[in-house]
């Protein structure tokens, strides 16, 4: 009874030394997966809504990511599909930056990869919200604030000269630029009055003259 169980006792450190190794062989390859680095913050954070579009966005990881050229591509677009992104990813230690222009409304979206610091490459996605743009304002309104802003124009500018009449003329100025016909019918007329009032008298004279003479005889 006692040479049986001996050899037993001996199988069973060894069977459960087999199964510890089998546990470790399993887990060994699983452990490089669960090392990958992984983004752990955004600035704009994640389904924000901002006022305008900022003119950068930074991702924040885990660890280091590798800067080797191409190793890092971040793609960020509007509601439209139009790419917002200006000049190249930066990245440095654990963050990336992105600088951003353009006219922005809705939602943007940020697709990003990267490689961890273990020389694997991680990718994801996120989004945040800018406000619509406002709408561009009909002509009407337009047409009423520049007439609201006439009066005030015209206040401001200088008064147009007023043309002024010309002086009449003097009546002595009106005389001499007259024609001097009438005047000169006028002289002529009062010369044969005279000369006629001149015979006249003239005649009488001499009738009186005469007659005085005849009744002396």
């Amino acid at each position: 009874m006692t040479s049986l169980l001996a050899p037993r006792r001996r199988t069973l450190p060894a069977a459960l030394a087999a199964a510890l190794l089998a546990a470790v062989v399993l887990l060994v390859p699983a452990a490089p997966a669960s090392a990958h680095d992984e983004l752990v913050a955004t600035d704009p954070t994640a389904d924000a809504v901002l006022e305008a579009l900022p003119s950068q966005i930074t991702l924040t990881f885990s660890a280091e990511v590798l800067t080797d050229p191409g190793a890092t591509v971040i793609e960020v677009t509007d509601a439209t599909g139009a790419s917002l992104t200006n000049g190249a990813p930066e990245p440095s230690g654990t963050e990336v930056t992105q600088a951003l222009a353009g006219p922005a409304s809705g939602a943007v979206t940020v697709k990003w990869r990267v490689v961890s610091s273990d020389g694997h490459p991680i990718d994801g996605s996120f989004a945040f919200t800018v406000p619509e743009a406002a709408p561009t304002p009909t002509s009407s309104p337009s047409t009423t604030s520049s007439a609201a802003a006439s009066p005030s124009a015209s206040a401001s500018a200088p008064a147009a000269p007023v043309e002024t009449a010309a002086p009449s003329p003097a009546p002595a100025e009106e005389a001499s630029n007259a024609s001097p016909l009438p005047w000169i019918l006028l002289a002529v007329a009062l010369v044969i009055v005279a000369g006629v009032l001149v015979y006249v008298f003239a005649s009488r004279g001499r009738r009186n003259t005469a007659g005085g003479g005849t009744t002396g005889r």
